[in-house]
C-alpha cells in the first residue's frame, strides 16, 4: 500500500512540475493543482491512517494524530483560494494582452495575421 501511495506522489508530483514549466498560463494552473494534491496526499499519509481509532484521547483504546487531518483542511482551503486568485490573474492578463502565454509576449504567428 505504502509503494502505491509513494507511486501516485510521483506521479502527480511529476505530472504538476510538467505542466508548471508550460509557456501557457492554463497549464500552469492544472500543475499547481496536481502540486497541492500530491502535497495534501503526503501530509496525510504521513499521519498513518489508523483504522477504527479515535482523534480524541480517552475515548477508545488507542487514538491517531489529528494534526495531518487538520493540516490537510487548512492546505484545502488555502489551495481553493490559491487557485481561484490565479485563475482570476490569468483571465485579467488574457483580456489585457489578447494571448495567454505567461510572459506576455505576442506570437510572430498573431502579428502577422
Amino acid at each position: 500500500m505504502e509503494v502505491l501511495v509513494a507511486v501516485v506522489i510521483a506521479v502527480l508530483t511529476s505530472c504538476g512540475v510538467y505542466l508548471l514549466l508550460r509557456g501557457r498560463t492554463f497549464p500552469i494552473i492544472l500543475g499547481l493543482t496536481l502540486l497541492t494534491y500530491a502535497v495534501n496526499l503526503f501530509i496525510f499519509m504521513s499521519g498513518r491512517l489508523n483504522p477504527g481509532k479515535s482523534t480524541i484521547i480517552g475515548v477508545g483504546e488507542g487514538y491517531t494524530d489529528p494534526l495531518p487531518q487538520a493540516l490537510v483542511l487548512t492546505a484545502i482551503v488555502i489551495s481553493f483560494a490559491m487557485t481561484a486568485f490565479v485563475m482570476v490573474l490569468a483571465l485579467r492578463a488574457r483580456a489585457e494582452l489578447g494571448n495567454d502565454h505567461v510572459d506576455g509576449r505576442i506570437k510572430v504567428e498573431d502579428v502577422k495575421s
